[in-house]
């Protein structure tokens, strides 16, 4: 299959017939050089990131909906850039894959906080969009067994964020650059918590990123369809 590089994007194309005016940019969380969250064994998250979001793409690729993968070099490209060279692409729903971490004071590891998290912004003007593609993504995470964690709305510094949706873990955080910026709607997932010594096991299992892969795709082409 040919794959075509475009200033810093991974242009992946349908193997399928796609989805009616449904291209997905898959935005890999953090770059080399400021790589985000560190596991609980000192790897950094964006290496999560980078092999959940490659599958994410193929996973999208297999359901028939065009996918762009963001920046796989890991440049230092700013978070504001990163949905501008979305809609340049012709993305039609901008998705950030991350890792997630907790507050400082559980650390160096937190065993007891477990789960994925969806995050949108009212700030971003499809917002109800953004909300409607969390929702998809969110019931095939379910359909698949996983758990959200609830920790962001913990009543702390540095938390506290509002819950759209606590059975799919949904969360509203407004200000979150990528999110807020984007003019298509956008939606960021956290794939689980790196910190947590098991969850990290799991998380860098090939097999259960394809799962989780597969899960987000098909979430994405439910949505693409209404």
């Amino acid at each position: 299959m040919m794959r075509l590089r475009l200033a810093g994007l991974l242009l992946i194309p349908a193997l399928a017939q796609a989805e009616p005016a449904c291209k997905v940019a898959v935005d890999i969380g953090h770059h080399r050089d400021a790589p985000g969250a560190t596991s609980a064994r000192g790897v950094p998250e964006w290496s999560f990131n980078k092999a959940l979001a490659g599958e994410v793409a193929e996973a999208l690729r297999r359901q028939g909906i065009a996918a762009v993968l963001m920046n796989p070099a890991g440049d230092p490209i700013e978070l504001k850039q990163r949905p501008a060279d979305a809609l340049a692409a012709g993305a039609t729903l901008f998705l950030s894959i991350h890792h997630d971490s907790v507050q400082d004071q559980y650390l160096p590891y937190a065993d007891r906080f477990s789960g994925y998290g969806l995050f949108v912004s009212a700030k971003n003007p499809e917002f109800e969009k953004s909300r409607a593609a969390a929702e998809a993504v969110g019931d095939q995470l379910l359909k698949l067994g996983l758990t959200p964690s609830l920790h962001h709305a913990e009543p702390i510094p540095g938390e506290n964020r509002p819950l759209l949706d606590e059975r799919r873990g949904i969360y509203r955080y407004d200000d979150l650059v990528v999110l807020k910026y984007a003019t298509m709607p956008a939606l960021l997932i956290e794939a689980g918590i790196i910190v947590n010594r098991h969850d990290e096991e799991i998380l860098s299992d090939q097999g259960f990123r394809r799962r989780f892969a597969g899960a987000v795709a098909q979430g994405v082409a439910a949505w693409c369809r209404h």
